[in-house]
């Protein structure tokens, strides 16, 4: 008896929430308790008006249970039709508007990014390695171009040869006939290091003559020998602790510490400024007539005799104290470089 009234007790809420269904439910009991009594206890007559009538009320209820879930169900199903999907266009049209947010600040953040600090020479190395890789163009300024004639140059212009592609190639180097930058310069090198850079020498002023004078010849050689190569060559009064590398795709700042660099990828704030730099003191400095380099041709091992008469020509003489060993000095550091970044690596390339 205990567990009867304890179950009518659990199902006395739900009867209560569901009244119509439990009435419906009492009755098709009640329906088919009387389609199963004896004939003789309720006549046949009598059950049938009675299985009638409840069937009837059992309808009704079900049709009363059906139509107050609808009447339920309408509200959600306005509110989702007329709420969540009518803000559905405008809430994607506002999860765009935070993508493309999300997508501007990292590129803000990119460009804030000035500058990356190289702290190795492998990563100096890579860093021109990949600044060579398919470039069009390549400004350089700093010292004597001794990296750029060993390494960025012959490499550069056989990629272009390669591809059978334009190259084009601005060149700003210390002025080889104005004897004072040269000592500066030289003094300077020497200030930081009395030891033999990564090509094997000491820094003299007669080494930085020389060697800006081997850049000069290096520049005429190879536009001799690519036709789709526009070359110049600047000439500067003043010299530059930085040396400026750039690229198609990045800026390198090199100096003289080998385990130290900086480099800024293109469409950034500062690669665009430096680019602007470079212009600008490309146009101030003293033009080499490179235009002239079909009246001096220069063989695959130019002579000495050639080399004189090209510096002559373009109106730089080279020194009457030079010798023979001197202009040849000078045809090996412009043909035959030594990479200064290759091991052992004592210092950059000027």
């Amino acid at each position: 008896m205990a567990r009867f009234v304890g179950a009518l007790r659990r199902i006395a809420p739900w009867a209560a929430q569901n009244a119509d269904v439990a009435i419906a439910l009492a009755l098709a009991i009640v329906v088919g308790v009387l389609g199963i009594m004896p004939d003789d206890i309720v006549p046949p007559s009598v059950q049938a008006q009675l299985v009638s009538a409840a069937t009837l009320v059992i309808l009704a209820l079900v049709a009363t249970a059906l139509l107050r879930d609808r009447a339920r169900q309408a509200p959600v199903e306005e509110t989702i039709t007329s709420g969540a999907l009518a803000q559905l266009p405008v809430r994607l049209e506002r999860l765009e508007q935070i993508e493309n947010l999300v997508q501007g600040t990292r590129k803000a953040l990119d460009a804030l990014q000035l500058v990356r600090v190289l702290g190795s020479s492998q990563e100096i190395a890579q860093a021109h390695a990949d600044a060579r890789r398919d470039t069009s163009r390549w400004s350089f300024k700093g010292g004597t171009g001794t990296y750029l004639r060993a390494v960025t140059l012959p490499v550069c212009v056989a990629a272009a040869r390669r591809d059978k592609r334009h190259l084009t190639v601005r060149i700003e180097i210390i002025d080889p006939t104005d004897a004072e930058v040269c000592e500066t310069y030289a003094h300077y090198r020497r200030s930081l290091s009395d030891l033999p850079d990564g090509t094997g020498e000491t820094w003299t002023t007669d080494r930085a003559r020389k060697e800006s004078y081997a850049t000069i010849l290096a520049a005429f050689w190879h536009r001799q020998r690519y036709g789709l190569l526009d070359i110049g060559v600047g000439l500067s009064a003043t010299m530059t602790t930085f040396r400026w590398d750039l690229s198609s795709s990045r800026l390198i700042m090199t100096v003289e510490d080998p385990n130290m660099a900086m480099t800024a990828l293109a469409d950034t704030f500062y690669y665009e400024n430096g680019d602007t730099e470079l212009r600008l003191s490309f146009e101030q400095a003293r033009r080499v007539p490179l235009e002239m380099y079909k009246r001096v041709p220069l063989s695959d091992e130019p002579t000495i005799e050639e080399v004189q008469d090209l510096f002559e020509r373009i109106g730089m003489p080279l020194p009457k104290s030079y010798d023979g060993r001197d202009v040849v000095d000078i045809a090996r550091k412009a043909l035959r470089a030594v990479d200064p970044y290759g091991e052992p690596a004592r210092g950059h390339g000027s």
